[in-house]
């Protein structure tokens, strides 16, 4: 990944993922997920699903975060 991107959000669940990603892409923000699971590996060495945004974009993805908290759980 290029330099300048900053990781906002990860979860083991990628549906998680998924939602918080179409929400930020929804209000503009550029957003590359990132699937670290591994499912052959799943129980030994649990990977996360992470969000990258732009840190030009990082300040407006945290405020949509923090605004829609119903995303996130």
């Amino acid at each position: 990944m290029e330099k300048d991107w900053v990781k906002i959000y990860y979860t083991n669940q990628v549906f998680r993922a998924e939602i918080v990603k179409g929400m930020l892409e929804e209000n503009g923000i550029n957003v590359v997920l990132i699937n670290r699971l591994d499912s052959s590996y799943l129980s030994a060495l649990p990977g996360m699903a992470e969000l990258f945004v732009h840190n030009s974009q990082e300040g407006e993805a945290r405020r949509l975060l923090t605004e829609n908290p119903e995303n996130l759980s």
